[in-house]
């Protein structure tokens, strides 16, 4: 019990402030000014930390410096007076990687041979590349109106937000298709083409009478669109100089979707004529089915404003 009170008073200042006193000994204010900047990062790692030295449950760590949210969205404030804030959330992202991997060149004459000082000879390579690309875009506005007189301050306002994430993915074979169903060029025959497994680009039963097997060559990921319209209410105590935890709760309107997924495949085919022995390489694009949500409810716990229900750290400059 007394190591419960201890944290608590650790937690919310009172061991040398009474919540009335808006200054510290030195003459900071306590409180936000006009003028002044926000920034708001995931509490819950550093009460861990302070519970783990009082409680001792756990073997204790560092606190980590957190986004509020699964989105990475940077949150912050600005104080056009005491009482009148302006605040926003915003994640812009650009992102592009290409994984390499040597595969065997199928159509080089295999080396098995030994080389004549008894070293075995080398297989011929070829490279396959994935080209993956993320761009991703988090924005959110708002306002709210402060209350309180003391080191408790309460909150309220309105904000709207928004979230787009697009992906897509392309995939470059060193060994290219040839106008045959021979096996030595059967997309499915030959591991090296799912050298990229988890991406997609792993070998699919035909489809729409292309013979044999597929591979992709290119994913457009449907474009993932958030939008979101609500009210809140929270508060915040500031346990050192405009340094305080908080959280808040809100309720509002949630639309989201997410377009169709393109994919294009190649293969093998005869032309639509199972009888042409004349094969041929082609390609087809299958689109897949899109989906979207409506709510209108109190909030979910990962927006692009923050989890809601959750401590904050909120940090005034």
């Amino acid at each position: 019990m007394k190591k419960s009170i201890a944290l608590v008073a650790l937690a919310f200042g009172v061991t040398n402030a009474f919540a009335q006193d808006l200054t510290s000994k030195k003459g900071e204010p306590i409180l936000p000014e006009a003028g002044d900047w926000g920034i708001a990062v995931d509490a819950t790692p550093f009460l861990n930390y302070a519970g783990n030295m009082f409680g001792k449950t756990t073997s204790n760590v560092a606190p980590t410096w957190n986004f509020l949210t699964t989105a990475q969205t940077i949150t912050g404030r600005y104080f056009k007076d005491a009482k009148t804030v302006y605040r926003g959330s915003v994640r812009i992202g650009v992102n592009s990687n290409k994984t390499r991997k040597m595969v065997d060149d199928r159509l080089a004459a295999a080396a098995l041979s030994p080389t004549a000082n008894g070293y075995p000879a080398a297989t011929a390579q070829k490279e396959n590349v994935w080209k993956h690309s993320n761009n991703v875009i988090g924005l959110a506005a708002g306002m709210e109106m402060r209350k309180g007189k003391t080191r408790l301050q309460g909150y309220y306002g309105g904000e709207l937000g928004v979230y787009v994430n697009m992906t897509k993915d392309k995939f470059e074979y060193g060994n290219t298709l040839a106008a045959t169903n021979a096996a030595s060029t059967s997309v499915n025959v030959d591991p090296t083409d799912d050298a990229f497994a988890g991406s997609g680009n792993i070998g699919t039963p035909g489809i729409n009478g292309l013979i044999g097997s597929a591979r992709a060559t290119e994913i457009k990921n449907g474009t993932v669109f958030s939008f979101g319209l609500r009210g809140f209410i929270g508060a915040e105590y500031f346990v050192l100089p405009k340094m305080s935890i908080g959280g808040e709760f809100g309720w509002g309107l949630g639309l989201s979707s997410t377009g169709k997924t393109k994919t294009t495949w190649e293969s093998v085919g005869d032309n639509g004529n199972p009888a042409n022995t004349t094969q041929s390489v082609g390609t087809t694009e299958i689109e897949g089915s899109k989906n979207g949500g409506f709510s209108l409810d109190t909030d979910g716990k990962n927006s692009v404003w923050g989890p809601t229900g959750t401590l904050r750290l909120n940090l005034y400059f």
